[in-house]
């Protein structure tokens, strides 16, 4: 229930503030309720599951992602449905919902008997997500990083070996010429088929990681810019320089989503490769200052949330296109509705730490809750962890025993010492 006037306090329910130069903050606040439940809102490194008393930032990061969907221990769900940079607040007296810049108000509200209808209802306007492959139920092993092909042909054989099935084994970063080129450094990886056939006759499958990164001297960047395909900053520019010169293609317009993924499917899909890794899916611009970054279809403090949504259609588009009918990407983020595009989504680049793994069991449950039912973690954390030590080794084998349970069991990790 919206708050009302409360008299000669004359207070908002719907405050629209407007910006100099056009559209609104906006600020929706309802009636709070003591002793509500509220689970949802996708991942968040919180060691919470119920968000009553707590506020949270409707944006990305590495780690998090915003997914504002809500299910109410009163039996409804509340869908915010706006993509802009804001927060949302639960408190005891009231809960606010707030969007820094947009064009209107909407959100969408459903009820049910239980949260499996609340959901049913939900994924019946957001979208179903698809079934699993069986091929991939199994054990994914991953890591920071397979240099060559014969590494991990080596990795494999010896999974073999050992009679231990692995279903996955996955190509991580920088495996490419340059960022923004979506294919195999042949210095490298020689020839990726024989290396898929291979693998594929041990029963595992080719996982290729790909970044919305673009290289300034790299073979698309030119056809990008010109088509208006990359994100673009109000002032300054978004170029940074992790491994090169790069920003991020813009998944916003359509024409830039078909040539990154015309570029994987000749240099990965039609070579063999059905699984993408899709990384940096914020997009994870320097200090996250969504405020500076403009998009296809708006400003980045209006639209930013929706960035890894497109990022996963425009794989999802592909391959259902070139005929597969069970779609599922790793994917760093999303939003509401990635689940309808096979978004499997990993909770980021988190420590390897007790606390961190406490803090993976809320962000899972809610991220399920928020309506993304293909959810895992880096088992054993990605930053740090030293095999060698008994600490870690332990942390380890906990983690393995909680990954068997998630819906994806997957390895992957930085490990000490570099």
């Amino acid at each position: 229930q919206e708050t009302d006037g409360e008299n000669a306090l004359v207070l908002q329910a719907r405050k629209f503030e407007p910006i100099i130069g056009g559209d609104y903050a906006l600020t929706a606040t309802f009636r709070g309720v003591d002793g509500e439940h509220i689970y949802g809102m996708g991942q968040y490194q919180e060691e919470y599951l119920d968000w009553k008393g707590c506020t949270l930032e409707l944006a990305h990061r590495n780690s998090q992602a915003s997914v504002p969907f809500i299910m109410s221990s009163r039996g409804y769900g509340f869908l915010w449905h706006n993509p802009a940079v804001g927060w949302a607040s639960f408190g005891r007296n009231r809960t606010s919902w707030h969007a820094d810049t947009t064009k209107q108000l909407d959100y969408w509200i459903t009820a049910g008997d239980t949260p499996a209808q609340i959901e049913e209802n939900y994924s019946a306007v957001t979208g179903r997500v698809p079934m699993m492959r069986d091929d991939v139920m199994g054990f994914w092993q991953c890591k920071l990083r397979y240099r060559n092909q014969e590494e991990l042909l080596a990795v494999a054989r010896k999974y073999k070996e050992l009679g231990v099935p692995l279903d996955v084994i996955v190509i991580d970063f920088f495996h490419w010429t340059k960022q923004g080129e979506w294919k195999f450094d042949p210095a490298c990886w020689p020839d990726p088929e024989a290396m898929i056939r291979e693998l594929n006759q041990m029963g595992t499958k080719l996982m290729v990681s790909v970044w919305p990164t673009v290289d300034i001297a790299s073979e698309n960047h030119a056809e990008l810019a010109q088509m208006g395909g990359l994100i673009q900053p109000d002032h300054g520019n978004l170029y940074g320089t992790f491994m090169g010169y790069t920003t991020y293609f813009d998944s916003t317009h359509p024409q830039a989503r078909e040539l990154v993924w015309n570029r994987s499917k000749q240099n990965y899909f039609d070579k063999g490769v059905d699984l993408f890794w899709l990384d940096e899916a914020e997009p994870e611009t320097a200090a996250n200052d969504m405020e500076n970054v403009r998009f296809h279809i708006g400003p980045g403090a209006q639209v930013a949330n929706i960035y890894p949504f497109f990022y996963t259609k425009a794989y999802y588009d592909g391959m259902t296109q070139a005929g597969m009918d069970k779609v599922i990407n790793l994917v760093r983020c999303a939003w509401a509705g990635s689940q309808r595009y096979g978004a499997l989504v990993w909770s980021g680049d988190i420590a390897s730490t007790w606390e961190s793994f406490r803090r993976q069991i809320c962000a899972g449950m809610n991220m399920g809750m928020a309506g993304i039912p293909w959810w895992t973690t880096d088992i054993g954390g990605f930053h740090g962890g030293d095999p060698k030590e008994p600490a870690f080794q332990e942390l380890l084998v906990r983690w393995f025993e909680y990954g068997a349970f998630c819906p994806v069991m997957r390895l992957h990790g930085d490990r000490e010492p570099t």
